[in-house]
């Protein structure tokens, strides 16, 4: 099977996918794009991913897949990967939009604006807001890992590499983990998994 990721490397969205895929073993073709460029919107890429987006990965009878977390529902079904139990796998379903949907929005787009585009506060004004509904999200994960060791049926799975994915580099948005050693003790705990590697280094 060949699998194409139009990708970026320091992207959480990308990062997901590549771990993923890494710990599954799947080796990828990787195209770099550089997103603060705006080479996801030229019309060559927009003809394979119209939506102008990464992680776009094609599979290689022409099927073009996007959206991070759909992607690493695509591989890791029916993998340790991926719960087996219904209810388990509707968890992990349910952490997977709560992602995208609460935490994505405020701490990657805040290290989106400061570590991409070195703006502060002064340069843009969303930051606070973005705080303070990043350390929202970030309580919410604290107080869920109080008594557990992952995201879902005490098993690594991909609940935890897509709330890893921007969780681990939270500090390059403005946030201080400091306050949420349960966090920080589950950080250590996914970088300890096996086949684990780190953003720079697929």
């Amino acid at each position: 099977m060949t699998l194409t990721l139009y990708s970026n490397q320091g992207s959480g969205n990308c990062y997901k996918v590549r771990l993923l895929m890494h710990q599954l073993g799947h080796a990828l073709t990787i195209k770099e794009m550089d997103v603060v460029a705006g080479e996801c919107q030229k019309p060559d890429f927009l003809a394979i991913n119209p939506v102008g987006k990464v992680p776009t990965l094609v599979l290689d009878e022409g099927v073009v897949l996007s959206e991070s977390n759909a992607i690493m529902l695509h591989f890791a079904d029916e993998t340790q990967y991926m719960p087996m139990d219904h209810l388990d796998k509707t968890l992990c379903y349910q952490w997977l939009f709560w992602e995208q949907y609460s935490h994505e929005t405020a701490i990657a787009v805040a290290r989106y604006s400061m570590h991409y585009l070195g703006n502060t506060e002064k340069e843009d004004p969303r930051l606070p807001q973005l705080w303070e509904k990043g350390y929202t999200a970030l309580k919410v994960m604290e107080n869920h890992l109080k008594d557990k060791e992952f995201f879902v049926a005490d098993r690594y799975s991909i609940a935890d590499i897509a709330l890893f994915a921007y969780t681990h580099v939270a500090d390059q948005g403005g946030f201080d983990l400091t306050a949420y050693p349960h966090i920080r003790a589950w950080l250590d705990r996914v970088k300890a998994q096996p086949l684990y590697a780190s953003m720079d280094d697929i």
